[in-house]
């Protein structure tokens, strides 16, 4: 009798047992891998492991520092644990990190850039155990676990290009007679002729007669370099910069606040990154052309973690999908006059309805960009 009762007790206590540890081994996979539209839910009391890498350093309180914002909320509103890591402008560098970050304990792998895709998808191949997450590129091809981003940029600076335009032609008190406006380019590559294309069309239709100054710094991370563009360009007559050059764009809120002229951020809302350590520099930043970079971190790891994200794709985030926009913070407002605000209202209304169709240069050829550059320079 004793024996049954034990042989009971000890199959009791093996099917307990058999239970708990199938639930917990089923759960702990999802959780530690990441998740897509076809792969579960993850675990819910499992911390999601995400990694973001910086090709480049911090502090440039644009492109870089917006992706690390975003890696701050998935901290902060997700409760994942984070880590991110500067990779440095030894460019050599990068694919040696990608490799050792992805060999880690990591279930989602963030960067972003067109610079690094190539590198980052040969990541992503060779683990396939993980995912990836390009927060920016234009390149549409994705391994099957990588995710993709790209933004309307052409979009968003068509709508710079329209402030530009209204603010030279105004009687802004650091406007001059002379219409002209310029734009500061990290480097002559199709990303960031993007924005220069979506920049001279948006000041067109403002007014077909407006002079665009183009130069390229040929470099991202060169305030000096940055200034010193601005001031030949300030110096001829240009009143506003449009700045789309990463950290070498610091450089011109130097050279607009040295002569008392106007910019347009890029990326992040500059003008309030600025504003606690030089209102004077940040008084000058009329607006900038934001890539909701943060908010798509964050948007697309949420979605990872419910397990509702499609993997393998690109999309494009414009105005409808609220993954661009003009800052239109207090000093856009104080600075730039209410009845110019609301005709680029107007025009971002047209963008959204799609009754402006604006160019993008990333389908371009070298010879087309030239070609609209040349029609409007001074």
């Amino acid at each position: 009798m004793k024996k049954n009762v034990l042989a009971l007790l000890l199959l009791a206590v093996m099917v307990l047992v058999t239970a708990c540890g199938s639930n917990s081994s089923g759960k702990g996979n999802a959780a530690n891998t990441g998740t897509n539209a076809e792969g579960g839910e993850a675990a819910a009391g499992d911390k999601l492991k995400v990694v973001l890498l910086i090709p480049g350093t911090l502090g440039d309180k644009s492109f870089f520092d917006a992706a690390n914002s975003g890696l701050q909320k998935v901290k902060d509103e997700l409760g994942a644990e984070t880590k991110v890591v500067e990779m440095g402008a030894d460019k050599t560098k990068w694919e040696p990190t990608f490799n050792d970050i992805a060999a880690e304990d990591w279930d989602v792998v963030i960067s972003g850039g067109s610079e690094i895709t190539e590198m980052f998808n040969a990541t992503a191949e060779a683990n396939p155990d993980k995912k990836f997450i390009n927060y920016d590129t234009d390149i549409e091809e994705a391994p099957k676990n990588m995710y993709n981003m790209s933004y309307s940029t052409n979009e968003v600076s068509f709508l710079a290009g329209a402030v530009a335009a209204l603010a030279t032609q105004s009687d802004m008190p650091n406007a001059n007679k002379e219409n002209v406006i310029g734009f500061v380019g990290g480097m002559d590559i199709p990303g960031i002729n993007a924005f220069l294309v979506g920049y001279i069309q948006g000041a067109q239709y403002v007014d077909p007669d407006v002079k665009v100054a183009v130069s390229y710094a040929g470099d991202f991370v060169n305030p000096a370099k940055g200034k010193e563009l601005s001031l030949i360009q300030y110096n001829s007559g240009v009143d506003v910069i449009f700045n789309v050059a990463g950290g070498t764009g610091l450089g011109i809120f130097d050279a607009a606040k040295e002569k008392t002229k106007y910019a347009i951020g890029v990326d992040s809302d500059q003008a309030m990154l600025l504003k606690d350590t030089d209102s004077e520099k940040a008084n000058l930043i009329v607006t900038s052309a934001i890539k909701k970079i943060d908010m798509a971190i964050l948007g697309a790891v949420k979605k990872l973690q419910d397990g509702t994200l499609e993997m393998g794709k690109r999309d494009v985030l414009g105005f409808v999908e609220d993954g661009v926009g003009i800052a239109e913070n207090d000093i856009y407002k104080n600075v730039f006059p209410a009845d110019l605000q609301a005709k680029v209202e107007e025009v971002k209304q047209k963008l959204i309805n799609k009754e402006i169709t604006v160019d993008n240069a990333m389908g371009m050829e070298t010879s087309e960009v030239e070609a609209i550059r040349n029609a409007v320079k001074p």
